[in-house]
């Protein structure tokens, strides 16, 4: 009974984390079926830790934070609890879904490679998106399939097409952050500093290809999580049609955003395109 509570606690923390930094993410998990809502706060809460100990905690050693992130995971996977509420939940998450260790040893690969590398060639890059962002798309795969193997085989390319997409997104509005704090440059064969309309372009006609594949796997999507997931993909495609607009030389100094208000007038056009049956 007292472990139940304990676990009930870990997953409010994933909540929490979930909440706290990423509200856009935070409104489209809100609109998944309450069944599986937990287990997507709790991989988010995961790969949101492992991402901020690369990219923030620049004051400690993040080769030993992130070394012992991974290490307090697999004991708490072993022994069936950790004291890190965090770790806790998304451990509890791998059992009940039966995510493979393989997504989570990419994941993990790709967020070590963040303390040492520095550009990366077309190969590197594309191995870096796998692990940093098709195996999340995978991972909450596996829950909304629950168990579904067939299901999961047939959406499993579209999962990871999204998951590279929002990834991509997030690179080219972070621009500015990743070359100027992180002194990272990712997308392959482009010099960054003197981005031009043509190399933007590029980089946005394949992001448009991800998710042009992308959604033929979301009109397939169980009920419980198809309006989350479609609700994530439009506010990422408002962010991308954002930087579409967005003069190259500008994009490298600002970051763009979507206002809330806007967020809120997708959630509601989406909402609409959903109970139409538009998808």
């Amino acid at each position: 009974m007292q472990q139940e509570l304990f676990n009930i606690v870990s997953v409010e923390c994933s909540k929490l984390v979930t909440k706290t930094y990423s509200t856009s993410f935070s409104m489209a998990v809100k609109t998944l079926g309450p069944s599986i809502r937990n287990a997507i706060y709790s991989i988010y809460g995961f790969v949101r830790f492992a991402d901020e100990i690369v990219d923030t905690f620049h004051d400690y050693d993040k080769e030993k934070l992130i070394n012992d992130f991974e290490h307090d995971f697999y004991k708490g996977l072993e022994e069936g609890i950790s004291l890190n509420p965090i770790l806790n939940a998304f451990q509890l998450t791998v059992k009940k879904y039966n995510i493979n260790d393989e997504l989570i040893q990419a994941f993990l690969k790709s967020m070590k490679q963040d303390l040492h590398k520095v550009d990366y060639t077309s190969a590197e890059f594309n191995n870096y998106i796998y692990g940093s962002a098709d195996v999340v798309g995978l991972m909450c795969l596996r829950v909304f399939v629950n168990g579904d193997e067939q299901r999961y085989e047939k959406l499993k390319m579209s999962a990871m097409r999204l998951g590279s997409a929002f990834q991509k997104v997030n690179f080219l509005r972070d621009l500015k952050d990743d070359v100027e704090m992180l002194n990272r440059s990712y997308f392959p064969g482009i010099n960054i500093l003197n981005l031009d309309n043509k190399a933007k372009s590029k980089i946005i006609n394949e992001i448009e290809e991800d998710f042009k594949l992308a959604f033929e796997g979301i009109k397939k999507l169980p009920k419980e999580a198809k309006f989350g997931v479609y609700m994530a993909y439009v506010y990422y495609k408002c962010l991308l049609n954002k930087l579409k607009r967005t003069p190259s030389n500008e994009i490298l100094g600002s970051r763009i955003r979507v206002s809330n208000p806007l967020k809120f007038g997708l959630l509601a056009k989406s909402f609409v395109t959903y109970k139409l049956n538009l998808l």
